[in-house]
């Protein structure tokens, strides 16, 4: 369902820091440039620079943020839900990000779209703007080394009892409705890693396994393999 100007302009007025500088001109300007869409889940809607739409925020729904190699693996580098910016689908016009991230739905998804050539010029003229793009952009580039940190430093079991306990986290649910497959993206391994490690963590009365998902049984356990 389309939104409002006056719904947009609350929207931005949250969570668009540099929006209470800005003009009565400027501020016309960017909601006339600003769009509501929805996804469908499993969309891709940035893959480096080959689709660069603009600055995502996102209303309603998640997005998954990664890096894909030349084999097909991905590695999950941050998620973003309700009131969050994304930035880097927006790498095109921040000239010092070189690296292709990738973007997808991770449920039907509604967005409001700040498209990249007028973000690009907003920028240019106005260096508040500039400046909250780039400290968003390190921002993210954090939590993009804590990915990568726990992917080169940290044990199997360890990551996975991180990913269960921030899902359950996140969901605020114990039973996590999540395939193998899936939570071998989000840590960076493969599926009959996952597999085997979750199969240990069964044995040891953490979850249970089933074909719905995986049900969180001890989570006193489970945060102690994340310490």
């Amino acid at each position: 369902m389309a939104m409002t100007e006056a719904e947009r302009s609350d929207l931005l007025s949250k969570h668009f820091e540099p929006w209470d500088g800005f003009s009565d001109e400027d501020k016309r300007d960017l909601l006339a440039h600003s769009m509501s869409v929805t996804y469908p889940k499993g969309t891709n809607l940035h893959a480096g620079e080959a689709n660069c739409q603009g600055l995502f925020l996102i209303v309603k729904g998640s997005l998954r943020a990664y890096l894909l190699s030349e084999s097909g693996k991905e590695v999950t580098l941050y998620r973003l839900g309700p009131g969050d910016m994304c930035v880097l689908s927006a790498s095109c016009v921040l000239s010092t990000i070189t690296f292709d991230v990738h973007v997808d739905t991770e449920e039907e998804t509604q967005l409001l779209l700040i498209r990249a050539t007028f973000f690009e010029a907003l920028s240019e003229r106005n260096k508040d703007v500039e400046c909250w793009a780039y400290r968003m952009a390190s921002e993210r580039f954090s939590e993009v080394m804590w990915a990568m940190q726990q992917i080169l430093f940290m044990s199997m079991d360890k990551r996975m009892a991180i990913f269960l306990w921030d899902e359950m986290s996140r969901t605020k649910n114990d039973t996590l409705k999540i395939t193998h497959e899936q939570a071998a993206r989000y840590v960076g391994s493969a599926r009959e890693v996952v597999t085997r490690m979750l199969k240990y963590f069964s044995t040891e009365g953490i979850v249970e396994v089933s074909r719905g998902g995986i049900r969180i049984l001890d989570k006193a356990k489970l945060f102690e393999l994340t310490q």
